[in-house]
């Protein structure tokens, strides 16, 4: 960005008063026993503070207004120390950085910790911009991995209804918003199923932008939702694109999905989306690439969104069985139909059930 537009947006911040020194944001990373990639964002202004319920619509607004806002940094330079391995990169363009890092022996799976420096490139704030973030070490173990949209899908967003889902973004938070009744009992579940201890695996893909990972991690943290590792779609900077914030082609959430199954070959996934998009039409399409590897596609029904038949047309000519594809408003739907699929058992479908009974 020219000196003079960067100006411009420094100075609308402030008078709104969100100036903030600049910051390095990191992402959850994930990977294999070998290899592991992460990725994050260096910007000259971003406002970060955890979320309240007693928080104004005012505060919500000015925070929202902050993620979208921010200038990024080019050709800053990232250090990055992941186990007892160190690599540099440099922000392109977009002030965004993405490496891949590989260990020399095997290591055990789970979370971990990798820690990011930059020096300061601006001469507002510390000398250098430090930060932490976890990074999921997948095992091949596991029973499977879960794939999971995120509007309409666990959280209540009205995706496809501009109003109500601006309304929402600015004026609520992480703390108010609310997710759909059973979904974190569902999820837990979900995750829990599997072999020697080891936690399936999560991971949400969807069309919101790196703008609001804080806001999601949050979100997630406080309703009880499994964590996962979230890939987003491209960092937005502007006011209109609040608007626009999870619009697009949704292409990208295909091409993260496939990026996995390629990355796990030995590892078989569940898919989760809402009618309200194009998941769907995506999902039908992964499961004709990895027509072995693709155990069930779960469809919540947004009460806008297309026909069960316009809905259901996209599976039509897909290898994957009729009765792996569900598509339901109901969280409780959803883990009766994994029960006899046997994805759940009978003590997990039975907890999901009064988890929706109780919200």
């Amino acid at each position: 960005m020219a000196s003079v537009g960067k100006t411009f947006w420094l100075g609308v911040r402030r008078s709104l008063g969100l100036g903030t020194p600049p910051v390095v944001l990191a992402y959850r990373g994930y990977g294999t026993r070998r290899e592991a990639y992460l990725q994050g964002h260096v910007l000259d202004d971003r406002l970060l503070r955890e979320s309240s319920p007693r928080d104004s619509w005012w505060q919500n607004v000015r925070a929202m207004l902050s993620r979208f806002l921010s200038v990024t940094i080019p050709d800053a330079v990232v250090r990055i120390r992941l186990f007892d391995q160190e690599v540099t990169t440099t922000t392109d363009e977009d002030g965004c950085f993405s490496v891949q890092i590989t260990f020399p022996e095997q290591v055990t799976p789970g979370w971990y910790t990798a820690f990011y420096s930059v020096e300061n490139p601006l001469n507002e704030g510390p000398d250098e911009l430090v930060t932490q973030e976890e990074v999921l070490i997948v095992s091949s173990d596991v029973n499977y991995g879960i794939i999971s949209d995120v509007d309409d899908t666990i959280i209540i967003s009205h995706a496809s209804q501009t109003l109500q889902k601006l309304r929402l973004i600015l004026t609520k938070n992480a703390s108010t918003r609310l997710p759909f009744p059973g979904v974190a009992a569902l999820y837990q579940q979900f995750q829990d199923n599997s072999v020697e201890g080891a936690p399936n695996p999560f991971f949400f893909i969807s069309s919101s932008e790196w703008n609001l990972y804080d806001f999601l991690v949050e979100f997630c943290a406080i309703q009880n939702i499994p964590k996962g590792v979230f890939l987003l779609d491209n960092l937005k900077k502007g006011l209109l694109d609040v608007v626009r914030s999870g619009g697009g082609t949704h292409n990208h959430k295909l091409e993260k999905a496939r990026s996995l199954l390629n990355l796990y070959p030995d590892l078989s996934f569940v898919l989760f989306g809402d009618s309200g998009q194009r998941d769907a039409d995506l999902y039908a399409s992964l499961s004709r690439e990895f027509p072995d590897r693709i155990l069930a596609i779960y469809i919540r029904q947004v009460s806008n969104g297309p026909t069960r038949e316009n809905v259901m047309q996209h599976f039509q000519d897909i290898p994957l069985s009729m009765d792996r594809i569900c598509l339901t408003a109901k969280t409780e739907e959803v883990a009766q139909h994994a029960g006899k699929l046997g994805l759940l058992n009978e003590q997990a479908v039975r907890l999901v059930r009064e988890a929706v009974e109780g919200d």
